[in-house]
């Protein structure tokens, strides 16, 4: 029986913390400024902030304006902190001739012509007749000099800038789409196309409902913006230290409690987060180190916090932000997105669960001391009024109002919960003000009675917050950390916006889904012989030829992710693969959620596994091997998309429509395969597992998920000699001597 370790383990300082996040998250590194541009930088992020608060609470200028005004605050900020090509002295302050403020004036100039090229739709929308500019309605399709100057200059400084704070792997796919776009006639096969003129390419990426002032900037800058901001503060605020708290009250008595506490809180905090690698850091903090006192060899700490933290983006309620994306996608309500991802997201952490349960076992791991457990009356009775920003978004989301609305109340709750004071007259103009909002709204119809008297109560409620209150100046410097995280994901969103004109340019993506469907059936009907045996086929060119579509596509997903954030992944990916999952007849949501799911798996998939490489720094053990223990405790992850194509049922709200019976069969046909391979991985069921019945056992969970009783029969014949020897070797370890 392994004992707790007495090697010291160091916590990190909050600076040592901040470091790893820079180091592993792409956008979170950024160039030191001189003192009086950085005060002129902190400006321009609270008032970026500011200005998307309130036009979420009051009302959105047009579209054009809207993302003119985002764009512009990318630029201004992206040219400001992140040097052209990042080196070890990059990002220290410099001062000569050619800087202003410590940034060259190179990056200077692309900021102005960002910021003129971002703006120049809406200058122009209704056209400048002393600059002979018709009005957008007349260019379309024809644009004039000025369209081609300027829309020119956007898209090239768009990519820059998605390379600057992400890396090149995402500008160098979007290259390849515009390579394909402009020389469409030199492509083979059935890639060839007639070619998209230049002009038309610009007009395509520049004006409004296409390219890159579509719908996926349309989307990050009205809603996933404010929610990145909503878990910013709340964070700030106290929320994620009541979840960890919670979870550990929860998990920590249990065996090998530590590492279950990491997966609940990682959970609950990962929703809220839209950072993979900021959730890991966060929660990793704490959980990591209790781990390792506990006997867990580093790299498997590392390896819980990265699979429970990249997790979180597919959890619901918030899923990170990419279910409002994906509600504007499908075109269906927010809460049906949430609903279809619950089992899903379930699977997964069952898997988490099993592994870290088993290996606890495996090692003789114990849980928390009973003293060394958070008091729930101590923990709520200081932490309560934290939980009511996200009540009332949530109430608000859940009653049909639009997602930027719900922010907009999430975000001012949160400040009331951490700036008004019942005890301090004065603070309480934060909560006056919102409830004046409320009002207004109910006044104007915007709200009933109901949704008016829940507002108002919680804003009276978090009044009474017995916590420190945070000040004016805590709370800026939340606003802007909240801009700075919120920097990469725009950026990416711009320019996965001319991903989505080119597909829908050149049609590129249902040429692409031919090609793998093709491939697929041609690989499918070559292996048929293999699972025919006489008049009986085990599986048919249609089974093989859809199973190895899935496995291209999941591939292509995982290989696409590395170091892409997972909002902006997404919707790349579902705009190149999702085109293939429905020419296999998948319905849309379970094609949604496929590439969705398996551009999380890429977090946490080496070689490139940033949150698991965050973990690392903070377990101080090799990234490699954290990295292949994310991966196989993220088991749950990788399997759950195969289960929900080849059993919609699981999704709840498919169009396939719902069976109870069916449900509860193929849910937990799917739970026994995520158990059966969480003990394959560990070696450990009830005592040590032998090679053979953990390659028996990794075989039946997979078969376990295809959603048959024959496929389970199969299964447990399969593993039925493990589990008999499993059986007896536990019965004579137990037997009295």
């Amino acid at each position: 029986m392994s004992e707790p370790s007495n090697e010291p383990v160091r916590e990190l300082s909050e600076e040592e913390l901040a470091e790893i996040e820079k180091k592993y998250d792409e956008g979170a590194a950024t160039r030191s400024v001189a003192p009086r541009f950085g005060i002129f930088l902190r400006y321009v992020a609270l008032t970026f902030a500011v200005y998307h608060y309130l036009t979420a609470g009051f009302a959105l200028p047009p579209d054009y304006w809207h993302m003119g005004w985002h764009l512009s605050g990318l630029f201004i900020l992206v040219y400001a902190f992140y040097p052209i090509v990042k080196t070890k002295t990059a990002f220290d302050l410099k001062t000569g001739a050619f800087r202003f403020g410590g940034v060259p004036f190179f990056d200077i100039l692309l900021m102005v012509l960002g910021c003129a090229a971002s703006l120049y739709v809406g200058v122009a929308w209704h056209g400048i007749s002393w600059l002979g500019i018709d009005e957008m309605t007349f260019r379309m399709g024809n644009p004039n000099g000025y369209d081609l100057l300027f829309g020119g200059i956007l898209i090239v400084l768009v990519l820059d800038i998605a390379r600057r704070t992400l890396g090149w792997i995402l500008p160098l796919i979007i290259c390849v789409f515009i390579s394909y776009a402009l020389f469409g006639p030199y492509f083979p096969g059935i890639l060839q196309h007639p070619g998209v003129k230049f002009n038309t390419f610009v007009s395509s990426m520049y004006f409004p409902q296409e390219g890159i002032f579509g719908v996926t900037l349309w989307v990050v800058s009205t809603i996933v913006f404010h929610f990145v901001l909503f878990g910013v503060i709340a964070q700030r605020t106290g929320l994620g230290q009541l979840f960890i708290d919670n979870a550990t009250i929860l998990a920590g008595r249990y065996t090998g409690g530590p590492a279950k506490v990491s997966v609940v809180s990682s959970a609950f905090f990962g929703t809220i987060s839209g950072s993979s690698v900021a959730n890991t850091v966060s929660t990793g903090a704490l959980t990591i180190p209790n781990m390792k006192r506990l006997g867990y060899p580093g790299h498997f700490a590392g390896g819980v916090e990265a699979a429970a933290s990249a997790g979180g983006q597919i959890t619901p309620p918030i899923m990170g932000a990419a279910a409002f994306i994906m509600a504007e996608f499908l075109e269906l309500p927010y809460t049906t997105i949430v609903i279809a991802a619950i089992f899903p997201a379930l699977m997964h952490y069952v898997g988490v669960f099993a592994v870290v349960h088993l290996m606890a076992r495996k090692l003789g791991l114990q849980g928390l001391a009973q003293d060394a457990l958070p008091q729930l009356g101590a923990v709520w009775r200081d932490g309560w009024a934290n939980i009511v920003p996200l009540v009332g978004l949530l109430v608000v989301l859940f009653s049909g109002y639009t997602p930027y609305m719900s922010a907009f109340c999430g975000i001012s709750l949160a400040l009331v919960a951490g700036m008004s004071r019942l005890k301090e007259p004065i603070t309480l103009v934060y909560a006056a003000a919102f409830i004046g909002f409320v009002v207004w709204k109910y006044l104007g119809g915007g709200f009933d009675l109901t949704m008016s008297l829940i507002l108002i109560g919680g804003a009276l409620l978090a009044t009474l917050n017995p916590q420190k209150r945070i000040r004016i100046p805590e709370m800026a410097d939340t606003f802007e950390t909240g801009v700075k995280y919120a920097l990469a994901v725009g950026a990416a969103s711009a320019a996965v916006g001319i991903v989505i004109g080119v597909i829908n340019t050149t049609g590129v993506g249902f040429r692409i889904g031919f090609m793998v469907t093709q491939a697929a059936s041609n690989l499918g009907t070559d292996l048929a012989w293999l699972f025919t045996f006489g008049d009986w086929v085990l599986f048919s060119v249609e089974d093989l030829t859809l199973f190895i579509s899935l496995v291209f596509i999941a591939l292509a997903c995982i290989l696409m992710g590395a170091g892409v954030p997972t909002t902006a992944l997404y919707i790349m990916l579902v705009s190149v693969a999702q085109p293939a999952l429905a020419q296999l007849g998948i319905p849309p949501i379970a094609s949604h959620m496929f590439v969705l799911y398996y551009g999380v798996v890429a977090e946490i998939t080496p070689p490139v596994c940033t949150s698991a490489y965050a973990a690392a720094a903070i377990a101080n053990s090799n990234p490699f091997r954290t990295g292949i223990s994310a991966f196989t405790l993220g088991l749950g992850k990788v399997l759950a998309p195969m289960a929900f194509v080849y059993a919609p049922v699981l999704l709840l709200v498919s169009s396939t429509g719902f069976d109870l019976l069916e449900f509860s069969y193929t849910a937990i046909s799917c739970l026994l395969g995520v158990i059966a391979l969480s003990a394959a991985v560990v070696g450990y069921w009830l005592v040590p597992m032998g090679a053979i019945s953990r390659i028996l056992c990794a075989i039946a969970g997979l078969i376990f998920i295809g959603p048959s009783i024959q496929a389970d029969l199969v299964a447990l014949l399969i593993a039925s000699p493990a589990i008999v020897s499993q059986v007896i070797a536990r019965s004579r370890q137990t037997a009295p001597a």
